[in-house]
């Protein structure tokens, strides 16, 4: 009786976190379309909404996490679908493959270099430089990446989501000022620089950013996992 009575009581506990995170989003991407308001970012404002709630009502992380394993599940399907405009221009995609590898390369070469040059100049240690040349990569391969370099991995986390929020807020505007009025040339630029954070951001904007979006996330995911550790090294022996 007891253990019925406990595992209903965290099924009603993890529905009411579950149905409050959806709710919650929800809420902040609707005022976001009411209010035209590109700085309020749902996700952002969600995770700073429920970190306030958590200390308010003093609620561990780690009750709020076993009681959000919904989520938690959905988030694999939920990066699978980002496949899905992908696949919609994928006839286009296909005629471009070259000049669409040659700027996500040379933009991941920028990221790489610039990073780490500026964080050994102006800070002097290793391990962050390598979490900050890795801040603009999806966060399962970044991690892995730094530590194989000896990087700081949770610098590298809080840099990714950094740049991810960063890219997601600043960057459709800052393209718009600029004049890159291509939903190709957007797509790319904000997948390469804010991975998955911007390409969800982007995807509201229409299908072929999301398309492009989407692609500059696995391909600049890919060239840095192949470049990084060459490029790292060389840098490191050269400062």
């Amino acid at each position: 009786m007891v253990s019925t009575e406990l595992l209903s009581a965290h099924i009603l506990s993890s529905f009411v976190v579950v149905a409050g995170t959806i709710t919650l989003f929800q809420l902040i991407a609707v005022l976001q379309r009411k209010l035209n308001a590109i700085w309020l970012q749902p996700m952002l404002i969600s995770i700073l909404v429920i970190i306030a709630i958590l200390l308010w009502q003093d609620i561990s992380f780690e009750n709020y996490f076993s009681n959000s394993w919904l989520l938690n599940a959905l988030l694999e399907p939920a990066v699978v679908a980002l496949g899905f405009p992908l696949y919609q221009h994928l006839e286009t995609i296909t005629k471009q493959w070259k000049s669409i590898i040659l700027v996500l390369f040379i933009g991941a070469f920028i990221a790489i270099s610039t990073s780490f040059v500026i964080t050994m100049l102006l800070i002097g240690d290793y391990t962050i430089a390598v979490a900050l040349s890795l801040k603009s990569v999806t966060t399962p391969i970044a991690i892995a990446i730094a530590g194989q370099l000896d990087g700081n991995t949770a610098i590298t986390a809080f840099a990714i989501i950094l740049a991810g929020f960063f890219g997601a807020l600043v960057g459709p505007p800052w393209l718009k000022f600029i004049k890159v009025k291509s939903p190709k040339a957007q797509g790319l630029a904000i997948g390469a620089a804010s991975h998955a954070i911007g390409t969800a951001t982007v995807s509201n904007i229409s299908y072929e950013h999301a398309a492009y979006s989407s692609l500059a996330l696995i391909v600049s995911a890919v060239i840095t996992a192949l470049i990084s550790p060459f490029m790292i090294t060389f840098l490191a022996g050269l400062i």
